[in-house]
């Protein structure tokens, strides 16, 4: 392993973790403004992060070690699928970072991780949220396949790396396959995310939450890794849609004023995406349970659509 392969592990993980609560407060402002209210400070999502750091830690007493390092497991997953996609920098990839594959098994580990989680403590919320989340990501996944079974098709590679570096180097806009290809990715992030209108992360209604039914149990610290890992996790596949639909800004070569630039423009993409995404929640309702699958089946078409054109050009 080489020197910048350590340092891109090192900036790469660094980043996100300082970054991410900074996006899950951005959506929330942007949330607000379309209602006519001024909303939190940008930077309440690190201020509620602390303050849950200093609680204590409550165990229900029907639960098992499941539930104490599920947190531990959950974000450990994550960051470790963070390092396969590059936000400022693209190294020469080692080993099997930046497959696909694998970084699909991180994603899938951390949300069946979540899920026995909720069901752990015995609770009637949680064991909801648990079997709702897993019947979507019944769903999902499939669909989660053949979208990045599509990406591997249009850069003729599993990795992500070298997706990567072939956006970077060529720095021309998006093609409309790319195009095609970043909507399927952005109903991904919504799902993956719990977003409306599939979830409503800010919401405790027993009839609708799924992603806080799940974690409803956790306190403290605890909690504050549960809502890390996933603003983490929604940075990571903000990434992964805006360094390859919009590549300006990432850097290729190890050099300070490059990182530099390239964080600069990560950030800016990243706030842009941020408050697309705070638009798109505004305009929309939940969807019902049943009416879910019209969403996914969206991306489903455009990325078999896309395989089937590849296949046959």
């Amino acid at each position: 392993m080489n020197f910048d392969f350590v340092l891109y592990l090192v900036i790469n993980t660094a980043i996100i973790l300082a970054i991410s609560p900074l996006f899950v407060s951005l959506i929330k402002k942007v949330k607000a403004w379309t209602q006519g209210r001024s909303g939190p400070s940008v930077f309440q999502t690190y201020f509620t992060l602390i303050k849950l750091l200093k609680k204590e830690v409550i165990y229900s007493p029907n639960s098992s070690r499941i539930m104490r390092v599920t947190p531990l497991v959950t974000l450990a997953a994550i960051l470790v699928a963070a390092l396969f996609v590059p936000l400022v920098f693209v190294p020469e990839p080692i080993g099997g970072i930046g497959n696909i594959i694998l970084f699909l098994y991180l994603l899938a580990l951390a949300r069946f991780f979540m899920a026995l989680a909720g069901l752990d403590a015995g609770s009637c919320f949680g064991g909801m949220g648990s079997s709702r989340e897993m019947s979507i990501s019944s769903i999902i996944e499939p669909t989660t396949i053949i979208v990045f079974a599509a990406l591997a098709f249009v850069f003729k590679s599993l990795n992500i790396f070298d997706m990567f570096f072939l956006t970077a180097a060529s720095g021309s806009p998006a093609t409309p396959t790319l195009i095609l290809i970043g909507i399927s990715l952005f109903i991904i992030l919504i799902v993956e995310t719990s977003r409306i209108p599939v979830d409503n992360p800010e919401t405790h209604l027993e009839l609708t939450m799924i992603h806080e039914g799940m974690i409803l149990e956790q306190s403290g610290r605890n909690l504050a890794l549960m809502e890390l890992s996933s603003a983490v996790k929604m940075t990571v596949l903000m990434a992964l849609l805006i360094n390859l639909i919009v590549p300006f800004g990432i850097a290729t070569t190890l050099t300070f004023a490059g990182i530099l630039i390239a964080v600069i423009a990560f950030m800016i993409k990243c706030s842009v995406l941020a408050g697309v995404i705070g638009l798109f929640e505004s305009s929309m309702a939940k969807k019902r349970f049943f009416q879910l699958p019209s969403l996914f089946a969206m991306a489903f078409f455009f990325s078999t659509l896309i395989i089937i054109i590849e296949v046959f050009s």
